[in-house]
């Protein structure tokens, strides 16, 4: 087996592989004060360059598309998405599946600012370019750039520069911005961010600057197409790898995923994620949310627009949203006797089962109630001998609650990185207990927390750290220690980290087996 350094290095050759470099790059002055339009480069090519058949094209691609919805029972609308993946293909490959991803945002919303976030193609450098130099230009007309925010973030960042050659070749940004003329409705303003850097350290450290405009008045584009050239069954394994791992919000398991499916030796893949930093740098700031839910709205490759289906193209739409969820206070959510049992039962035999076979077990259908249909986070606690032997859970879910038990219950067995693997042999020693989350409420005042029926959540930056309310049972603390502890121990922002930080606190359902066997 690769280490993850060899497999990371793979990754980069694979990459470099399909990367025209261009060692003539020059960074532009930043304070160059004239204003030079970027115009359009791939009009007539990869769309239309007459503005009516553009309009006509993209009529049609919206009326294929997958149209806004609601994304589960606790969910209004889209109305909240903060940011989308599209493709960038020629319109007439990936077009419809781009429709679906700007088919999610709210037309009438007025934007401060849209991130357009792509990477590089044709040159290769270190961080990212930013064009401030003017605005874009599309057959449908101009698109302004915030150049007062661009020059901002390239004047105080050593990281972002503007690169005029990078700009002046890169598709991949361009074919996004007539998709939003066309479908918003009020005026708005791009910040045009092109990565060209090839380490997962640099993404991190630009997703670090980028994190305090990723709110509710902004809205992140991320541009990238998946799979490059397998034969069409090939793509839709590969892509559905990939996609999974993205919706599953984390950076390590979509770093896995492309490193195995380039491991893989299916024939003509050249990439599985042609904008992998881009993304990456959207899931650095992303998967420290935990209100966020990550959508797959819409998949095709190019062998659905075309007959020969020996070399295609993988295009995903998935969308980033954060969760409205309907008021499940402990006095509204109620879960009976022989719906804990069932839930605990369901935890068990999956651990059981995984930690014998590798195989999670099929759940029969006949024992879950609409209760246990419930789209909420839980945590699923393991005790050995009186003392934690795991804990591992997720504050939302896109996901039935029966679901969400299973695969923590798997999770706190084998992925807690605090304990070894849980072994068969030790299960008869093991008790299991479940808690059941509402949703997360960010308070203003500690004054807010009350010991024993909250848990609290501390984020700040990308630090973040939870106790269960049971915690402050357990231990007896004060709600200083309580926060302290948090603080220190679980988001590693020091002792009194908490006071500069949001807090957000929730209640938990807790049940366990030692509580039925009373």
């Amino acid at each position: 087996m690769k280490s993850n350094k060899s497999n990371f290095e793979y990754l980069i050759l694979l990459l470099l592989s399909i990367i025209v470099v261009n060692c003539k790059s020059q960074v532009a002055d930043k304070n160059e004060s004239a204003c030079v339009d970027r115009d359009a480069i791939v009009a007539g090519s990869f769309y239309p360059d007459n503005p009516d058949a553009l309009k006509a094209q993209l009529e049609s691609l919206f009326a294929q598309a997958e149209p806004a919805r609601p994304a589960g029972e606790y969910v209004k609308t889209h109305d909240n998405v903060l940011a989308i993946i599209a493709p960038h293909a020629g319109y007439v490959y990936s077009g419809k599946v781009a429709a679906s991803s700007f088919n999610q945002i709210d037309p009438d919303k007025e934007y401060e600012n849209i991130f357009v976030i792509t990477s590089s193609h044709r040159v290769m450098f270190k961080g990212a370019s930013i064009y401030n130099q003017g605005d874009y230009i599309t057959p449908l007309g101009k698109v302004k750039v915030n150049k007062e925010l661009a020059t901002k973030l390239i004047e105080e960042n050593s990281i972002f520069v503007y690169n005029e050659e990078v700009h002046s070749s890169e598709h991949s940004l361009e074919v996004q911005l007539p998709f939003l003329q066309y479908k918003l409705k009020k005026e708005f303003q791009i910040v045009p961010i092109v990565t060209g850097t090839q380490t997962l350290g640099e993404v991190k450290k630009i997703a670090e600057i980028l994190y305090p405009y990723f709110n509710e008045n902004n809205l992140f584009i991320i541009s990238s197409d998946f799979s490059h050239y397998p034969k069409y069954k090939d793509a839709l394994i590969v892509d559905k790898k990939t996609g999974d791992a993205i919706t599953a919000n984390s950076v390590a398991k979509l770093v896995v995923a492309i490193n195995e499916n380039a491991s893989a030796n299916i024939p003509n893949l050249a990439t599985s994620l042609c904008g992998w930093p881009a993304v990456l740098t959207l899931l650095n700031i992303t998967e420290k949310h935990p209100e966020m839910q990550v959508i797959q709205v819409d998949y095709q490759n190019s062998g659905d627009a075309l007959a020969d289906k020996s070399r295609v193209v993988g295009y995903h739409s998935i969308i980033f949203a954060k969760k409205k969820v309907k008021d499940m206070s402990e006095n509204q959510f109620i879960i009976t006797d022989q719906e804990k049992e069932v839930l605990l039962k369901i935890a068990r035999n999956t651990i059981d089962e995984y930690i014998e076979n590798k195989k999670i077990p099929h759940i029969d259908g006949s024992d879950i109630t609409n209760t246990m249909k419930s789209e909420c986070g839980a945590f699923v606690t393991l005790h050995k001998e009186g003392a934690l032997r795991g804990c591992i859970g997720c504050f939302t879910a896109d996901e039935p609650l029966y679901a969400i038990v299973q695969k923590m219950a798997i999770a706190a067995a084998t992925e807690d990185h605090r304990f070894s693997v849980v072994k068969k042999d030790e299960m008869k020693e093991i008790d299991l207990e479940i808690s059941v989350l509402t949703p997360l409420k960010k308070i203003n005042s500690i004054d807010e927390i009350e010991m024993g029926k909250h848990g609290i959540y501390i984020k700040k930056g990308f630090a973040t750290g939870t106790f269960l309310p049971q915690v402050a049972t357990e231990t007896g603390w004060t709600k200083e220690e309580f926060l302290g502890y948090c603080s220190r121990n679980k988001a590693g922002i020091g002792w009194e980290g908490w006071k500069e930080a949001d807090i957000y606190i929730y209640e938990a359902l807790v049940f366990g087996e030692k509580d039925l066997e009373k």
